[in-house]
Parts: C-alpha cells; sequence; structure tokens
C-alpha cells in the first residue's frame, strides 16, 4: 500500500514552489484576462453594434469565467491595484511629466502660476523632491492594497467569517451600484472629517507631527501630493475613510472598484492644481478648498466635499453653497455668451473681398435680406409714399367698382330677336 501512497515533496520542491508562488499569482490573472471572454467584453461591445442585453452578456460571461478560474483574493486585488493605477498613477505620473516637460505651458492653466509648478522656484519647487514625493505617495498606495491584502486573509483564512468584500459570480443591479456609492461617499466624508480634524489636526495627538511635517510641508499641490504622508497618517487621512464604508456595508467587488475609481480621479485633479478641471461643479469646489487647506496649514476645509465644513464652521474661503452658487452663475454666463455669438451675424474673413453676386443671386439675396434700420426721416418719408400708394389703390379699386355697378344691375344684354 506505500506504494499507491503520494511521496512528500522534497526541500527542494518546496524552495521552487516559494520561487514560483509569486509568478503564479500574476500569471493566472493575467491569463483570465486576456482570455477569449474578456477579450469578447473589451472588444466586441466597442467594435459592434449588438444590443445593451448582449453586451450585458459578454460582461456577465467574462465576470463568471474570472471568478471561476480565479480565487477570489487575487480577483479582489489585482483589480485594485489596476484601478489604482489606471485612474492615479498614471494620470499622476502624466500631469508630473507634462508641468516638467513644459512648464511655461502648464503655469499657465496653474491655479496659482509658476508656485505650483513641481520643479518651480517656489520653497518646494527644489530639484529632485517631487520624484521623491511620488514614490512616497506611490508606496502609500501600495501599502494600502497590502492593508486591504492583510483584511481579507484575517477575515476569510484566520477567523473563517465571509470576506469584507462580496465576491460573486452574480452582477449587481444598477440602483443597488447608485445607493452603495451614495451610502458610501456620505460615510467617507463623515470619516474623512473626522479622523482629518481630530486625529491629524489636533495638538493633542501624536499623529499631528507627522501628517504637518510630511503633507504640509508642501504649500502648493499636485496630483501625486494627495497620496504623499507619513506612512501611519495616511491610513487615516486616505486608507481608512476610503476602504471603512465597502467593508461596513460589504460592497460587492465591482461596486468597490467603481468606487474606488471616483475616489482615485478626485484624488487626482482635486490635488492637480490645474484651474481647467472635467467638472468645475464639484471637482472645482473640491480643488479650491483642498489648495486652501494647504496653503492656511490646516486651519479648515478637514472634509472632502465641504458639507460637513459648512454644517461645523470650518470653512476656508468660499463654503460649499457659495462655490455651488458661483459655479452656476458662471455656467449660465456661457450659455448666455454662447447663444448671443449665434445670435449674430457672420462676418467675412480679413482681407477677403465678398463675391459679386449674379442679377438672379442678387435678387434672391435681396429676397433673403432683413430689412436695414433707416433713419427717423427717411422712414416718415417712406411712410408716406407708402400712404400715397395705397390711396391711389383705393381710388382705382373704387372706380372699377362703380364701372362694373351697371352690369351687374341689367346683367348680360339681350339679343334682338329681329
Amino acid at each position: 500500500m506505500d506504494f499507491f501512497r503520494s511521496a512528500q515533496p522534497s526541500l527542494l520542491d518546496r524552495a521552487w514552489l516559494m520561487v514560483r508562488y509569486p509568478y503564479d499569482i500574476v500569471r493566472n490573472p493575467l491569463d483570465a484576462f486576456l482570455s477569449i471572454p474578456a477579450l469578447s467584453f473589451l472588444i466586441i461591445p466597442t467594435f459592434s453594434s449588438y444590443s445593451t442585453s448582449l453586451n450585458l452578456l459578454f460582461f456577465y460571461l467574462t465576470w463568471s469565467t474570472l471568478i471561476l478560474s480565479n480565487s477570489p483574493l487575487k480577483v479582489e486585488i489585482f483589480g485594485t491595484l489596476a484601478i489604482r493605477v489606471l485612474f492615479y498613477i498614471l494620470p499622476s505620473v502624466a500631469f508630473l511629466t507634462f508641468d516638467s516637460a513644459v512648464p511655461k505651458i502648464a503655469a499657465g492653466i496653474k491655479e496659482h502660476g509658476e508656485d505650483a509648478l513641481p520643479q518651480g522656484d517656489g520653497p518646494d519647487g527644489r530639484k529632485g523632491r517631487c520624484w521623491k514625493i511620488s514614490l512616497v505617495s506611490v508606496l502609500n498606495v501600495l501599502l494600502g492594497i497590502a492593508l486591504q491584502i492583510g483584511i481579507e486573509v484575517l477575515f476569510t483564512q484566520l477567523l473563517h467569517i465571509r470576506s469584507a468584500l462580496k465576491i460573486t459570480t452574480s452582477i449587481p443591479l444598477p440602483w443597488s451600484i447608485a445607493f452603495d456609492l451614495v451610502k458610501g461617499l456620505l460615510l467617507r466624508e463623515l470619516l474623512s472629517y473626522v479622523f482629518h480634524r481630530y486625529a491629524l489636526h489636533n495638538s493633542s495627538s501624536p499623529l499631528t507631527d507627522y501628517h504637518v511635517n510630511w503633507q504640509h510641508s508642501v504649500s502648493t499641490p499636485y496630483s501625486m501630493v494627495a497620496n504623499y504622508d507619513h506612512p501611519v497618517a495616511y491610513v487615516f487621512h486616505m486608507f481608512l475613510p476610503a476602504y471603512l464604508p465597502a467593508m461596513l456595508f460589504r460592497f460587492h467587488l465591482l461596486t468597490y472598484h467603481l468606487y474606488l475609481a471616483l475616489v482615485s480621479l478626485e484624488e487626482t485633479f482635486a490635488y492637480s492644481g490645474y484651474n481647467v478641471l472635467p467638472s468645475g461643479l464639484i471637482l472645482g469646489g473640491i480643488a479650491r478648498r483642498q489648495e486652501r487647506h494647504l496653503m492656511n496649514n490646516g486651519e479648515g476645509n478637514f472634509g472632502c466635499f465641504g458639507a460637513l465644513d459648512f454644517a461645523l464652521g470650518t470653512s476656508l474661503g468660499q463654503d460649499i453653497v457659495e462655490d455651488v452658487t458661483e459655479e452656476m452663475q458662471e455656467e449660465i454666463r456661457k450659455k448666455r455668451g454662447k447663444s448671443q455669438e449665434k445670435a449674430l451675424p457672420k462676418k467675412t474673413s480679413r482681407g477677403r473681398k465678398p463675391r459679386k453676386l449674379h442679377a438672379e443671386d442678387r435678387d434672391e439675396h435681396e429676397d433673403d435680406d432683413p430689412p436695414k434700420r433707416l433713419s427717423r426721416g427717411r422712414r416718415l418719408k417712406e411712410t408716406r409714399v407708402g400712404n400715397d400708394d395705397v390711396e391711389e389703390e383705393e381710388e382705382a379699386h373704387q372706380r372699377n367698382e362703380e364701372a362694373e355697378s351697371p352690369k351687374r344691375r341689367t346683367g348680360r344684354p339681350r339679343r334682338d330677336r329681329s
């Protein structure tokens, strides 16, 4: 019977498995993403005219294949890493490269001009420091993903309870996704305000010095500054307010990835320092509040959206109501300007003479042209001429009626019978 018993792996086999384990972790999810169902979800709905139902079917097949062919932990971690890379790290690196490559153009669209450049002449613009800030920011993002892995391993393998996030082959409905997003963003606003004000800007808190000496050493923000902080302060400032709502409400993994993409885009644009943003009504107000928070040494604006700052009186500069009112007025002015531009007649290009018209075209254009403005005297003269013409036409009409009236009374003349 010992012949059929499986042999135990040797020490060399175990060492080889340990060496190969990171490669297997990376290879298996990539194989699933590059499989035919995954390509069908990414390519077929884009380059075809299939209906929404078929696109949802492709998405369901892709998602089911991904979940069934990989462990839930791998799908969660690699999906989270992909979201952070696509929506925070790559755009932030692109903005940083743009600011460094063409500083004159970048200063023109920065809210604070050359002082907001990563390598400018300001106190934060020492050469090489922006790349150090970028490295610390990326390491903090990876720290957050490592903490997420630790929480999932603690729940599923040590405590033997369900995972922090819901990972199933089923797909959440659109209204449940929207409801979870609203709940998550509101709770994130509350947690961000509480942690930021009472743990990172409180004289009795040991984390205050870490946060002030790290993130508040940068007076004018750019995208990489969003996650630049002491690692312990980063956990309370960025990671916990973003991850705790998803864990408490137990988001579906797809909902969590969408929620994390929104948070990552907010961090990218709110700290970018640009005065041209995709959504001025939301991101513009968030960016201005973050700038005032950094430039005033953290005296206010502790929340993300500014709702709790407005309610508790810790707003710096304009509050959220004034920001919304100002943005709405600006949008109304832009729409009025566009409507007035459309109403104005088109002008000929400079230095080009208008084309001469033939007789037929001239008559058509004269019929289509709107009436010209005339002086008061000419208008009176034309009205007099017009009135005389009307009177002459009335007199001619009366003479014609008088001439035809005897014929109407007598009718047609009779023929003589003789």
